[in-house]
């Protein structure tokens, strides 16, 4: 199957967003991708300015972007997973990962559980957090795991995706930069691949403040495909399940467990 990865610099104006989605989509169908994955905030720039006023421009915005990615989704055949905020009848929206059948159907949407307070940043000033485990969704007989950017340092939600027979993970992610935050996002992304022997599908947002760094990690850890830090791109990948299969016979890491774990989050 192949997968596509849309790197992306959004801004503080939908319209040029929902223009950029149309496009790498459209690109992503044409190359034939049956998977595309957008970065977290391909909706709209949490920008400081834009904060105060998301109760008022959410309520607006987030049908609207709900009605493009199922428009987008089901002119090109495509299944679309992108973020945005959706407002839920308080000042802190939900931060969401939305996905979208071929057909133009909701899938699943996914309100981010682990908001971003680290390194000086405080992301639960203005968002929701969510109360749910990721949903895990099926294209083309493989089942995708669904994440969000600082999920990304928490295993065990990732464990929970193996636990539930993923054989794709998808993280969506606007990635701080910083010292040393490349290198945390290289290691952790490969890790998460490799310990739960899983592909990995990493979006990621290029613009003042976050690098993008985008890429495909095999099952073993391997990166089969990966952007650059500044630019707006689109990634096309294969997506093996007989590569999955051989690396999972390899190394069969998730049948050696030894420690299982309850998750109760709920």
């Amino acid at each position: 199957m192949k997968v596509a990865v849309a790197q992306t610099s959004p801004g503080i104006d939908p319209a040029v967003n929902f223009e950029t989605i149309s496009t790498y989509t459209a690109q992503a169908a044409a190359a034939g991708a049956r998977l595309i994955v957008f970065p977290e905030e391909a909706m709209l720039l949490a920008d400081d300015a834009i904060k105060p006023r998301f109760p008022e421009l959410l309520s607006e915005i987030w049908p609207k972007f709900e009605a493009l990615l199922a428009d987008l989704a089901r002119e090109h055949g495509v299944t679309v997973i992108a973020g945005g905020y959706e407002p839920n009848g308080s000042a802190l929206p939900y931060n969401t990962i939305l996905a979208v059948s071929s057909e133009g159907s909701e899938l699943a949407r996914y309100h981010k559980v682990h908001t971003y307070d680290a390194f000086a940043y405080q992301e639960s000033a203005y968002v929701t957090r969510g109360s749910l485990l990721p949903p895990i969704i099926e294209v083309d007989g493989l089942r995708v795991g669904i994440a969000n950017c600082y999920d990304v340092r928490f295993p065990e939600l990732f464990r929970s995706f193996a636990d539930r027979g993923v054989d794709i993970i998808s993280l969506s992610a606007a990635w701080v930069s910083g010292k040393g935050k490349e290198q945390h996002w290289s290691v952790l992304t490969q890790a998460r691949a490799i310990e739960n022997v899983s592909w990995f599908l990493a979006a990621g947002t290029v613009g003042d403040d976050s690098v993008g760094l985008s890429r495909v990690i095999d099952p073993l850890g391997v990166v089969v495909a990966e952007s650059n830090a500044h630019d707006e791109s689109l990634l096309i990948a294969d997506i093996d399940a007989v590569r999955l299969a051989r690396a999972r016979q390899m190394l069969p890491a998730l049948d050696n467990r030894r420690i299982v774990l309850e998750y109760a989050i709920s």
